[in-house]
This record gives C-alpha cells, sequence and structure tokens, in this order.
C-alpha cells in the first residue's frame, strides 16, 4: 500500500470548495479564468483563486490548478501571467497536457509542482518516465487502462513520481478527452475546455437522396445514443486500485453541483478509510455502496479497469438518474431545532435523511416545520428560505437534508 492515497475532488467555485473539505478531500482541483478544460465552470480569478488556496491550507489540504487545454498561438502570450498568478497565489501544483505549456511553466515557475494531464494520454511506462525526467512530480494515467497495465506502470517508474486516475465520474467516447465532434458541430472546441457534449445526443440516419426524411437509429424500439457512454465508479474495488499502486483517486466533476461533490467525496472517503483500517479485509457497508446512487448520475460501470468496457455504453437515452432532491442545509442546531436553509420544497410529514460528515445518513421526519420567525408552516416552498425543523438531533453546520423523490 501506498503512503499517499488521496481522495481528490473536483471543484468548481467556492460553495463546492467547502463541500470538498468538509467532506473529506485531501486535495482539491479546479480552473482558473483560461486554460482550463471546463469553460462553463465559474471558476477562480485571482483574488478567488487566493482565498481558495488560503482556506484549503488551513485545513491542511491540497489545491491543484488546471492548466491543461491545448492552447493556439494567441493564447501563449497569456501563460507567463497565469503561471505567475498561480505561484503567488500558492497553488500546489500546475495540471498541465501541452508539452509547450509543460516547458514554459518549468521556465516561468522551476519550483511549481507539475502533474501531467490525462488529456496527454499516457498509457505506457516509456511515456511517464519521461516526463518524470522532465521534472513532473505526477501523471494522471488515460482512462483506457486496465488495472493490470497501471500495475505495470507503477512497477516500471520511480517510486516518487505520483500516479493519479480517475475512479468515478463521466467517461469520454474519445482517446482520453481528445475530441473533435464538438468542434465540427457546433464550433465549440472540446480541447479548449468548451465541449457541447455532442455524444450525449439521440442520432438519426438521412439517406442521401431524400435530405428532409429522417429515420430513426432503433435499438429495442427506442432511439439509440451511439456514442453515449456511462458513468464510472470504482468505490467497490478502493482495494484493488491501491494495491495496483495508484496514489490519488480522482473524482470528476467540476461542472456539478456542491451536493455531489458533498455525496460522492464522503463516499470515496469513508471508503478509503475503511481500507486503511484493514487493507487485507475490504468491504463497504451497504448504505456506503448505496450513496453514489443519491447523486445524480448516468447508469455506472468501471471502465477499462478490469478489461474492455463491453456494457460501457447507455443506449435508452442521454440524461442522468436522479433519486433524490436536497431539500436544506443545515446552519446550525439548538433548542430542539434543526435551523437550515431551503433548497428545494418539503411538507410536514416528508420523510427526509441528513448526510453528515461522520457515518451513515441519519433518519429525519419533517413533523413541524418553522419559518424564520418561528411560525409553524405546512410547507417549505420559497427558494432559499431560512427554516427550522423540530428535532432535538445535534449535526454538523453544512449537514445536508435531503428526500428520495
Amino acid at each position: 500500500m501506498s503512503d499517499l492515497l488521496e481522495i481528490l475532488s473536483p471543484v468548481g467555485d467556492m460553495e463546492r470548495l467547502y463541500a470538498a473539505l468538509d467532506f473529506g478531500a485531501d486535495a482539491v482541483y479546479l480552473g482558473g479564468t483560461c486554460f482550463g478544460m471546463r469553460a462553463a465552470s465559474a471558476n477562480f480569478d485571482d483574488d478567488t483563486l487566493a482565498q481558495a488556496c488560503t482556506i484549503t491550507h488551513e485545513r491542511g489540504k491540497k489545491l491543484y490548478l488546471t492548466c491543461n487545454t491545448l492552447p493556439r498561438n494567441f493564447e501563449i502570450p497569456k501563460l507567463e501571467g497565469f503561471v505567475k498568478g498561480a505561484v503567488d497565489a500558492g497553488v500546489d501544483a500546475l495540471i498541465v497536457n501541452d508539452i509547450g505549456v509543460f516547458a514554459m511553466v518549468k521556465r516561468f515557475a522551476p519550483d511549481m509542482e507539475l502533474h501531467v494531464s490525462t488529456q496527454a494520454g499516457i498509457v505506457n511506462y516509456a511515456t511517464a518516465n519521461e516526463f518524470y525526467n522532465m521534472g513532473a512530480k505526477r501523471v494522471v494515467l488515460a482512462r483506457e487502462l486496465s488495472l493490470e497495465e497501471i500495475a505495470e506502470i507503477r512497477a516500471k517508474t520511480p517510486s516518487d513520481l505520483d500516479i493519479e486516475c480517475f475512479v468515478h465520474g463521466a467517461m469520454c467516447v474519445s482517446f482520453s478527452g481528445r475530441c473533435l465532434l464538438s468542434q465540427y458541430i457546433v464550433n465549440r472546441d472540446a480541447n479548449r475546455g468548451e465541449c457541447a457534449q455532442p455524444c450525449r445526443w439521440g442520432y438519426h440516419l438521412m439517406e442521401e437522396k431524400r435530405t428532409n426524411e429522417f429515420y430513426p437509429v432503433f435499438e429495442d424500439d427506442s432511439v439509440t445514443y451511439i456514442l453515449n457512454a456511462k458513468d464510472m465508479c470504482l468505490i467497490e474495488h478502493i482495494d484493488k486500485l491501491a494495491k495496483a499502486g495508484i496514489n490519488s483517486f480522482k473524482i470528476e466533476g467540476r461542472a456539478k453541483s456542491s451536493y455531489y461533490v458533498s455525496v460522492v467525496t464522503n463516499a470515496y472517503r469513508k471508503a478509503m478509510d475503511i481500507y486503511k483500517a484493514d487493507p487485507d479485509n475490504f468491504s463497504l457497508p451497504q448504505w456506503l455502496k448505496d450513496e453514489v446512487f443519491k447523486v445524480s448520475h448516468r447508469a455506472y460501470c468501471t471502465g477499462f479497469y478490469f478489461g474492455h468496457p463491453k456494457e460501457s455504453q447507455y443506449y435508452e437515452n442521454g440524461g442522468y438518474i436522479r433519486e433524490y432532491d436536497v431539500v436544506a442545509v443545515v446552519e446550525g442546531c439548538s433548542g430542539g431545532r434543526i435551523y437550515a436553509q431551503q433548497r428545494n420544497k418539503f411538507n410536514r410529514g416528508d420523510e427526509l435523511e441528513i448526510l453528515t460528515t461522520q457515518g451513515e445518513p441519519i433518519p429525519l421526519v419533517a413533523e413541524h416545520i418553522f419559518d424564520e420567525f418561528g411560525n409553524e408552516i405546512e410547507t417549505a416552498n420559497h427558494a432559499m428560505m431560512k427554516l427550522s425543523i423540530g428535532s432535538d438531533m445535534v449535526v454538523p453546520k453544512n449537514s445536508i437534508i435531503r428526500m428520495k423523490k
């Protein structure tokens, strides 16, 4: 077992930063206002990046900044300022892809730790070793590798080269995320953070000489989403991944909600702690296995870790499975009440549960709901309203109250 077993969580804004840190991330990764692969995320400017670094370091955690697009000529002059801004903010590492960017970062910030992005498509130990020789501290391996291939890369690379792998979240149908489909169809460059995800769309066939006639592609009498990949979920295989030599367990989802970040980070944190406590007898309780199904997700698979993923495509639709809603976030507990801020509508008598950082979700029936003035109400139906729920429980601030649909 490696000394470093890191849960690495995605962060799209300050709310999600707190979510990741509160629920157990060892490190977070996020993007600045340029050079990041999630252009649609809120991302961080110079001021908020510095704040994020301060908050993260106060918790004893690390923060990695993405610099992993394929920049065009006109963007190169901006790179020096971006890198120096990262140094000033105090980021712990830059995640890079392009070899020219790699060399420029080494020149502008020779002491900056460098992680080579999954966008670089590292699938063998020779490439990993060359990046190490160039000064990389970490390689983020391509998602197309089996567990045996990862173990061989670990065995044939220096022990002080970290290996990071994605273990949860969306899979890209293109090799390591390098894709031109979005750019061809809607002129949004996936390699510069603007992917429109056309692989999730439904498609029809059109015969050459019948230009106004569209023929659906059927699979069991429904439209086929021929490029739509399932989501990855490896929570039940933490032991195998750790024993193969993976150091950092990366969760995908910088564009996803703070609820997603909280729940998935918490689940992998708990799973990792169980593994560390008894590596030879790793087994998860059912409630923890269930947690990853309580966020918005596609059907799950295990990617390429255990061989060719024959069942990795999802043909029924391009959407998500969503069975739970966040109804409130806890702000405090006192006087026999849980004080919270509403997120989605719920009613008196609804069966809820509270997700804390401390263990299994706690059932809660909303027998009495009060508005911010202490008046009892039948329903909480105003967005972001202050409220309280009658209960003698004491749970940590920022615990999540949710309800099954």
